[in-house]
Formats: structure tokens, sequence, C-alpha cells
């Protein structure tokens, strides 16, 4: 029969009443015998409210208590085993020491000697024999200095620290779980490993900050788990991780143990674009839903298709809408509760990786939308995270964005700045991504935005610009730029908000670039007119070089003008279906070559049809009509001429980039303009926004000689009349409009030229 090891060892027989009686005077004492075992010292006595706390998982300390503790002669080890018959801990050394119920299922028994690594061993009546690492018996593994830069609110890779963690410690593999819960009494992790059940993965506070932090020995990647937050008000809530990198595929909401085991293959564009300026460099990004490009496709066989279709199309960059995980796929992204987990409705992370990494070697950038603006009301992500208002502002006024339905984070807490900074960093850092656009700036910056007269509160000063997050964007963009050299941060920002691409130093909110929300509205104002009608609109097509170098621009024609209601791009243009593809030619050629970078939503360089919906794809099929792939072949052809050229975005920032040849030509429906380089080469800009041709039309030019037409919307080729210059003008000396030389040019209908000296 085998021994319980549980029950307490008798003591040595010399203690009991001898066989032979001897006068007790004459007895040898025990303790001259060389061998005898330390004597166990009595334990320390534990309240029961306190083994309570500790069985019950909602003890806020459980590694004081629990695992190995020094005491007279040697150590108390301490586990919670319930329904266990036997408990026993197998030092490093091989020592078995058996260990004695003490109540609830809380075991414990004394270790002499040295303090030593052990496992638990747990034999049960009706189940197998368990054999397994004792998490409390492991030091942090979240370090003082971490602890410390959180406190601070300056803790620059803080993806490195918090969430879970797949590695060794203390030379044991497994995974370290942390999160910040300030408000938390308690806090457990709970998952596939310990059947949703989080009483036996109970979590220590370390400090007061509310960092809650447990290693769990043996764990491996692809668990699933969630926080149980123990509330203020005695509820027990259970949250995703914020800090996860890996999550379920939605709508499961839990988060899972990662692992990176990727290998980048893209030094040489990170080395390339650490040495780029891509605020004065070629930049024109197509922007794509991954969902309804081309449905079906995951981030590793998106690969293979995007990138041979950017190579075709030549787009400098492709922008993502936003990748991180959220809830519900009809908000595309914008309502994100895993800040720092890519979506797994298109795989792993590492896929992700892949994905970017293949475009960087295809010499693509990457581009995505990041969300800091708001986030979802859910109540297993960050609303209310432990128990009440943490990552939100407290004050509905200033954490609730009504139109959306959503909160907003408090940017006055330091360690919620964190949260943000860290996660951009990470994006750019993690994932290699070239630039970040930041969704709805202008809802960050005014305290009254979209809010009536008495639901907002004033800042410190009584006014309505919000302080706090005006410092979190300006900080953001300075770590950015400061930690990733030759990436871009772009700004949608619709309001008229000064220095929005000025330096951070400058009282600047430092980003990269701003979306021109003006010439993006007056210029579609001004197209939706007939033709017959557009000399009456003129300014709103010449109106936006007012104050073009105001800022650092990009020209966004996005998918928020393709959606609810809004019709296609094409759909937007009068006429019969000739002139709505002439004059979505003429558009682009005039946005390509106007001042500021170029950003357009896929489905608009081949003429989609109708309005984009993430529920289905592209009308891919609409190719199989040559005008429409007449127009995708002339953006092919723009986005090569383009790259070409430094006159068309080397000096996109620089007011001496550019010049009026005639602003006023109202009466032909026609605009035209000069782009230079840093070198003085000019390409001269001609549109004509009338439905017919004009010539000859004199034009004055900065130079006699040959101008070729690099680009005609109106070729045959891309569906037009085929009416043009027979791909050149000869200019003379004659002065023209206060120019030195002119030419007379014919000026094809609903069309745009690009005309390059020859030299």
């Amino acid at each position: 029969m085998v021994k319980d090891p549980s029950i307490p060892p008798k003591k040595p027989a010399a203690a009991k009443a001898p066989v032979t009686k001897k006068p007790p005077a004459t007895k040898k004492p025990a303790a001259t015998k060389a061998t005898a075992p330390v004597a166990p010292p009595a334990l320390p006595t534990l309240h029961p409210d306190h083994v309570a706390a500790l069985v019950e998982g909602r003890h806020p300390q459980p590694h004081a208590t629990l695992g190995q503790h020094a005491v007279e002669n040697g150590f108390v080890i301490r586990v919670i085993r319930p329904l266990a018959d036997s408990v026993t801990a197998i030092r490093a050394d091989g020592d078995r020491v058996p260990l004695s119920h003490l109540a609830d299922g809380l075991w414990q028994g004394f270790s002499a000697g040295v303090g030593q690594a052990y496992t638990v061993e747990t034999t049960y009546s009706n189940g197998p024999d368990w054999v397994a690492d004792d998490p409390y018996r492991f030091v942090s593994s979240v370090g003082e200095l971490d602890l410390y830069l959180w406190g601070q609110g300056r803790h620059e890779q803080l993806w490195q620290v918090f969430g879970s963690h797949f590695r060794p410690h203390e030379g044991v593999i497994g995974t370290s779980f942390s999160v910040w819960a300030p408000h938390a009494k308690a806090a457990r992790v709970l998952g596939d490993f310990n059947g949703w059940y989080g009483q036996r993965h109970a979590m220590r506070r370390l400090d007061d900050n509310g960092v809650w932090e447990l290693f769990v020995p043996g764990l491996t990647p692809g668990t699933s788990y969630k926080f149980e937050l123990l509330t203020a008000d005695g509820r027990w809530v259970q949250r995703a991780d914020p800090m996860a990198r890996y999550t379920e595929i939605p709508p499961a909401t839990a988060s899972k143990v990662g692992q990176t085991l990727y290998e980048w293959g893209d030094a040489d564009w990170m080395r390339r674009r650490a040495e780029r300026d891509p605020h004065n460099s070629p930049m024109s990004v197509y922007e794509l839903h991954v969902g309804s490009w081309r449905p079906g496709l995951d981030y590793r066989s998106l690969a293979d298709e995007l990138i041979a279709y950017l190579q075709e199309t030549a787009f400098t960059h492709v922008e993502f809408m936003p990748l991180a995980e959220h809830p519900f796929g009809g908000s595309w992204g914008y309502q994100v509760t895993g800040y720092y987990a890519p979506t797994s409705r298109f795989g792993h992370p590492d896929d992700l990786r892949y994905l970017i990494d293949r475009l960087h070697q295809a010499d693509i950038g990457v581009i995505m939308d990041w969300v800091p603006a708001h986030f979802p009301k859910d109540e297993w992500a960050l609303a209310n995270f432990d128990g009440q208002p943490l990552y939100e502002h407290s004050d509905p006024r200033r954490g609730e964005q009504r139109d959306w339905g959503t909160l907003v984070f408090n940017f006055g807490d330091s360690q919620v700045r964190n949260f943000l900074v860290a996660n951009a960093s990470y994006w750019l850092e993690d994932f290699h991504i070239d630039g970040l656009r930041v969704d709805a700036v202008a809802s960050m910056l005014y305290l009254d935005y979209s809010r009536e007269a008495d639901d907002w509160l004033p800042n410190v000063n009584g006014g309505r610009e919000n302080l706090e997050a005006i410092s979190f964007l300006q900080e953001v963009n300075a770590t950015a730029y400061k930690r990733n050299p030759g990436i871009v941060m772009i700004a949608e920002e619709s309001t008229a908000w000064p220095g929005v691409t000025k330096p951070t130093g400058g009282s600047g909110l430092g980003f990269g670039l701003k979306w021109n929300m003006g010439w993006m509205h007056d210029s579609l104002s001004y197209m939706e007119q007939d033709p017959m009608y557009r000399s009456y609109h003129h300014n709103e097509i010449t109106f936006s070089m007012v104050y073009a170098f105001t800022e650092s621009f990009l020209l966004p024609i996005s998918h928020d003008e393709v959606v609810h209601g809004k019709g296609s791009l094409l759909h937007k243009m009068p006429g019969d279906q000739w002139q709505k593809l002439a004059n979505l030619r003429a558009y682009l050629a005039f946005m390509w070559s106007h001042p500021g970078k170029q950003l357009l939503f896929m489905g608009s360089e081949f003429g989609q049809p109708s309005e984009w919906s993430e529920e289905r794809g592209l009308d891919w099929w609409i190719l199989d009509q040559p005008v429409h792939r007449g127009l995708l072949t002339m953006v092919s052809q723009m986005n090569r001429v383009y790259r070409d050229q430094p006159s068309l975005w080397s000096r996109d920032n620089d007011p001496g980039g550019f010049e009026w040849i005639d602003a006023g030509d109202a009466e032909h429906n026609a605009v035209s303009f000069l782009r230079w380089d840093n070198h003085g080469n000019p390409i001269a800009v001609l549109m004509n926004f009338g439905g017919n041709p004009v010539g000859p039309y004199r034009v004055g030019l900065p130079f006699a000689g040959t101008w070729d037409e690099i680009l005609n919307t109106d070729a045959s080729e891309y569906g037009g009349s085929g009416v043009g210059n027979f791909g050149a003008v000869e200019a003379t000396d004659t002065p023209w409009a206060g120019r030195p030389a002119s030419a007379e040019v014919t000026l094809p209908p609903l069309a745009g030229l690009w005309l390059k000296l020859r030299r």
C-alpha cells in the first residue's frame, strides 16, 4: 500500500515508550544523531478570511502567501489544489516535500534548507495524477524600470511588456500576463488552459498604478484568454486584453497568446526609407478595404494579387483602411477594440507581416488608418474596463462621442496617452508600416465637436480647444518621427485648424501631411456641374491655390466620398457614359498635377459604376468594357509619368514650385499652370473642363522650344476622342500674357494635357 504523502509523518520511535524501560535520566537525546532531519517550525497562521480570499482568487497579493516563502530553517510552500487527495512539492534536487491540507483546498508544507525551484504533484481519487510548475514561485515578469516608465506615461515600447508574452522566465518556458486595472480589487486570468475558471490563476498587483501580473509556466501560443476583474462594487467582469497582439476571429471576442516567428526580408527598403523624405517624394496612394477589394483573400493570398495590380497601375503606396481588430465588420475597422492586434479575419499577425514585407520588396509603401479618436462601448473591451471609466473620460461631455455612439479616450491621463503613443510606434516598428493616417483628428481637437451648446465642457482657459488632445497629438507625432525616420504621419483634419503640419516645437501638431478636404469638396462640386454651367463656378476649381501652401497637403478621394448614397466617383460626373469617363480622366489628371500628394479609393481607377459597399467586391467585370479598361490604362500611365517627373512632386510644399499660366479663363472652363522641380525644369498643365475642343489656343510659356505631350487624357487608347497636338507643340519667342514665349495648342474636350520641355 502506497502511503498518502499528505499525511504528516509519525514521530520517531524513540519518542514512544520503550519495550525495556530505563530511567529517563539515562536516555540519550535524539539531537545527538548527525543524520536527524531539521524539525519543521511552527508555520505562520493564516486567518480564515485570508485563506478564503486566496482560494476564491480574489486576493490582490496571492504571491505573498502562495508559492515558496522563507521561514525558520527553510521555506514554506503553499499551493491551492481543491479536491486533491495528496499534494507533493518535488524540488529541483529531487527531494519530495509532502504538503498538508490546511483548509478549503489550500495545502502547505515545510521544505528544509535553501529555496529551490520545484514542481507540484497532485493526486486525485477520480482523476489522473497531475504534475505542474507553480505560477506563484516566480518573481514578477514586469521589471521595475518598466513600471517606472509606465507610471510616468513614457514607455515607448509598451507592447513588449504588457499583454501576454510567450517567453522563458527564470529558465522556464511559459506565458506572462500583465494588465493595467487600477480600480480593480482583484484580477485573474481565465481561458482555454483552465477551463475558463480563473480562481486558480489570480494575479498580483505590482504597484499603486494598478498593474497586475502573473506568469503561467508551460502555457503555449494559440491559447485563448481574457482577464477577470473584481470591481470596486464587488462584481466580476470579463475583459479582452487591451494589449493583446492576437485575437479570436470575430464575432468571438477572446484574446489569444501570440508568437511571432516571422523573419523580415525588407532590410533594403527600410534602409532606403530612413534616407528618404516622404513629404517631398512621389506619393500616389491607393486606398483599399481588404475585405471587399477581392473578397475571399487572406493576408497571404492578397500579397500576390495586390502586388501584381499595384505594379500594373504604378501606385507608390497602398493605404489599408484600419486593420486593428474590431467587432463589427460594417464599421470598416473604425470602431477598434484590439488596438495592438491585426484583425484575425484575414489570418495570423505574421501573415500581415508577410504581406507588408512582400509589398516592400516590390517597392511599394504601406500606410494604415489609425483610430485614436474613439472606441466602441462593447462591454468586453475597453469601456468601463475595470468597472468604471478608465480609458475614457469619466464625464460623458468629454468621454462620449454622440454621433458615433462611441467613447472618447481620456487624453489627459498619462497612462491612456502612453497606451496610444506606444500603439502608433508598435505598428510602425513591429509591422514596418511606413505611415499612419490618423482618423477624425477634428473630433479630438474641439471639445464642442458635433455637440449642443450645453453638452460640452470648456478647457481651463474657457475655450473649446481640447488641450489634452493637442498635447497627445504632438507627442505621438514627435515620438513617431523620432523613432522611425522616413515614415509619414497624415492627419484627416477637416477644419481650418492652424499648424497641423507645423513642427511641434512651434506649437504645431507635428503631422507630415494633412488631408485637403477643402480641395476635395470644391473640386468635386465643380466637376458635378454640367460643363455648360461650370463657368459660373470657376472659383471652385481655382480656390485651393489660395491656401495650397499653408500646410503640407494630401488630396483625398477616399471611401467617404463613394458611400452612403453619394454614389461612385464616376457617378458624380455629368453627361452620358462617354462624358462621365472623359470628365473622370480629366479630373484625375488635374488631381495628380495639383500641388500635394494624392489618394484614390479602390475602384475609382477604372470607373466603378456602383457605390462601394463593404459587403461585396468591386465591379471588376466592368473592365471587360474597353472604355473602362482605357481609364485604367490612363491611370497606370499617369502614375508612371508622375513618378518619373520630379516637377510634379518635389516641390509640393514650396510656393515656388507652382505658377499659374491662366487661372481666369472661365469662358472656356480652362485653367493652366506650371509645376517646377528644384533644377528649373517645368511641366505645363493645361485643363479643358468644357465639353468642346478649344483651339487654336495660345498659351504663354517660360521657354521656347518643343514641348512634348507626356499625358493627354483624351487619347484614343484611354477611351478618348483622340484630339490633341500630334504628341508635341512648338513654342516660339512670342511673348504672351507676361511670358517670354508662347504656343498655339488644341485643348481636347473634357481633358487634360501635360507638356514637358524637350531638352
